[in-house]
């Protein structure tokens, strides 16, 4: 697949704001929920989740090309994405640890977890799926992470002031009016859909 410079504004568009993977291809939760209670701790799993998406989109995507698939063993392709990032995400939870104690101590188990993120590994089996050459599948890797990141961030801003108003009725408050407040930015997210199409 072929895209002019244009074409190319149009793929991180519609990887940050339209194919969103949390709010749209719902990839991701389990962090998306469990992290986005405080600013701080969303932007540290932003910045580590953008890093081994981009960084794992690149390295999969080599290998599935100059590897697997001349060798004929493109079946194995899951199974080597997964161990790419297993190893991605045990450097950045080492690099983490080193540098910011603090933030490794607030992301607690769900950084670990990016090893399972399903956000990370379907980035990988997308580019490959809808055949990006290696810059799309980069720019495809950067922009989505970017819009994981974004969503991170934004929700843990929303749900920081839910949690200091005293509008909410008791029985919404806690995780009830957490995912009430989700499904609105989802659909919120949903308006760019007819903006563009891939």
């Amino acid at each position: 697949m072929e895209l002019s410079v244009a074409g190319y504004f149009q793929l991180i568009f519609w990887a940050v704001f339209v194919n969103n993977f949390i709010l749209a291809q719902f990839l991701g939760i389990c962090p998306f929920l469990g992290v986005s209670k405080k600013i701080e701790s969303s932007m540290g799993m932003g910045i580590a989740v953008v890093f081994v998406i981009t960084v794992s989109s690149v390295i999969t995507w080599l290998l599935y090309h100059l590897l697997l698939a001349p060798l004929g063993l493109s079946f194995l392709k899951t199974i080597v994405f997964i161990l790419v990032i297993a190893a991605l995400v045990q450097f950045v939870e080492m690099v983490i640890k080193k540098l910011s104690p603090g933030l490794f101590q607030a992301l607690g188990i769900y950084l670990p977890l990016i090893t399972t993120n399903c956000a990370v590994l379907g980035a990988a089996l997308l580019a490959i799926q809808k055949d990006f050459n290696f810059l799309q599948s980069l720019l495809y890797g950067f922009a989505a992470s970017v819009g994981f990141a974004l969503v991170l961030v934004v929700f843990a801003g929303i749900r920081q002031r839910m949690d200091t108003t005293t509008e909410t009725p008791a029985f919404l408050r806690g995780m009830p009016v957490t995912l009430v407040a989700a499904g609105i930015l989802s659909l919120a997210f949903l308006g760019f859909a007819g903006m563009v199409k891939m």
